[in-house]
């Protein structure tokens, strides 16, 4: 860790809503900054859960300054490439990862993570500096140019000096945040569905990608011995699509088998074990594009207020980035908040413009034809392509990953080890 010390006396007290990635990252940076801070999560344990993430760019350097890119490394998961497939399995296409430490990341990083396992570096690196409640969800707060008041689905309630909304994509507390009637969502007509299904002994570590007719695709990644990751994306523009992913479990997962009923390769497999899967998850894909990302003490974070979608590759990075970018500017402005937050906004939001608009619809909707010719149009030139390696020399060839050249800013400010230090007890939440 390379911060400062701080220079104001200010000891906020801090509610971060959401204990995923960004909203444990935040708390990182904070808590060593001085302030008390209390993470609140709405699952009964840490969710240390969820389908395989990647760093690039940016977001590789926010962990190494964390000071965990080693536990990083460690856990990792093997995926050394992306190979493309037809619906006889065999395979007429491979981009390699780019491990030459030049350039920027190829369709796999090396650094590919369950975001399980990133949860957990995450969460013990700020075990012991702050709170974590967990079964508490955030259902509203009220503030003044004093402080916020959260209220919590229990009944009770905590003041704080801020509130950082780290809940994700679709979060609630933006919605009390936007003004009136602002959408929030950018939509592409785009739909995802994961789940863990049985290993097989031809499942290796290269992930496998196959497109089918009507608009679908599917993805295999095995990150487990015992356990493999199917993916299916559709291409849908349709109120069923977008309201689907509200309805309980056994709808969800009727409209995912419908939808690829015939599909080949590999789909009744993974419909098949998609049935007892132990971890389902399906959602729009979208990209989050609002106004502002704070009003008085209350803050967005991470998907919650720039959601990129998956196809950016950048997710996570994007949040690990503006972790970093929020806990600085608070760190340095602990006594003036207004001042923090805008200067979060006017830091960050270049970055997350160029992250967002490398997300390209035209490109997505090509790569996911409706008709056989299409299919086969994307199987040439995509085969013309990795055989002649084009995407491995434009990755080495590159001089900036998916983030721009936009520089990581320096680290916030943390409390010296000496006499600098802040004393004080584990904070806790109030209740009423």
């Amino acid at each position: 860790m390379t911060g400062t010390t701080r220079t104001t006396s200010r000891r906020l007290r801090v509610l971060v809503a959401g204990g995923g990635v960004a909203g444990e990252a935040v708390a990182y940076w904070l808590a060593r900054g001085g302030h008390e801070v209390v993470v609140v999560e709405r699952f009964p344990a840490l969710r240390a859960s969820g389908a395989q993430v990647d760093l690039r760019g940016q977001g590789i350097e926010a962990v190494r300054r964390m000071g965990l890119l080693e536990q990083v490394r460690a856990a990792r998961v093997d995926e050394p490439g992306v190979a493309f497939v037809d619906a006889r399995g065999r395979r007429w296409g491979t981009v390699m990862a780019n491990t030459s430490g030049q350039g920027r990341q190829t369709l796999t990083s090396e650094y590919e993570i369950m975001r399980g396992d990133l949860v957990r570096i995450l969460h013990a690196a700020v075990e012991g500096d702050v709170e974590h409640v967990f079964d508490a969800a955030v259902t509203g707060f009220e503030q003044d140019e004093e402080r916020v008041v959260a209220r919590f689905a229990d009944g009770s309630s905590g003041e704080f000096d801020l509130m950082v909304a780290a809940d994700g994509q679709g979060s609630r507390i933006r919605q009390a945040l936007l003004p009136e009637g602002e959408d929030p969502y950018r939509r592409f007509g785009l739909h995802l569905g994961y789940w863990f299904v049985p290993r097989i002994a031809t499942d290796g570590p290269v992930r496998d990608t196959y497109v089918a007719p009507g608009g679908r695709m599917i993805m295999r990644r095995s990150h487990h011995p015992d356990w493999t990751q199917a993916y299916f994306i559709l291409r849908e523009d349709s109120d069923e699509a977008r309201a689907v992913h509200r309805a309980p479990l056994e709808v969800q997962q009727a409209f995912w088998a419908g939808r690829f009923a015939g599909a080949g390769w590999q789909a009744d497999r993974f419909v098949e074990g998609m049935r007892t899967s132990p971890g389902f998850y399906s959602s729009e894909a979208l990209q989050v594009r609002t106004s502002t990302w704070s009003r008085g003490r209350v803050v967005l974070l991470g998907d919650a207020a720039h959601c990129a979608s998956p196809y950016s590759g950048m997710g996570i990075s994007a949040g690990l980035v503006g972790a970093h970018v929020l806990a600085r500017q608070v760190n340095a402005h602990a006594d003036d908040l207004p001042t923090a937050l805008a200067a979060y906004d006017a830091e960050l939001r270049p970055f997350v413009e160029v992250v967002q608009a490398s997300v390209k619809p035209g490109l997505l909707k090509l790569g996911l034809p409706r008709t056989r010719v299409g299919v086969a149009a994307v199987q040439v030139g995509a085969a013309v392509a990795t055989a002649l390696h084009v995407p491995d020399l434009l990755a080495r060839r590159a001089t900036t990953d998916r983030g721009g050249d936009w520089p990581l800013p320096p680290d916030p400010a943390v409390v010296s080890a000496d006499g600098g230090s802040i004393s004080g007890d584990a904070p806790s939440l109030q209740t009423s």
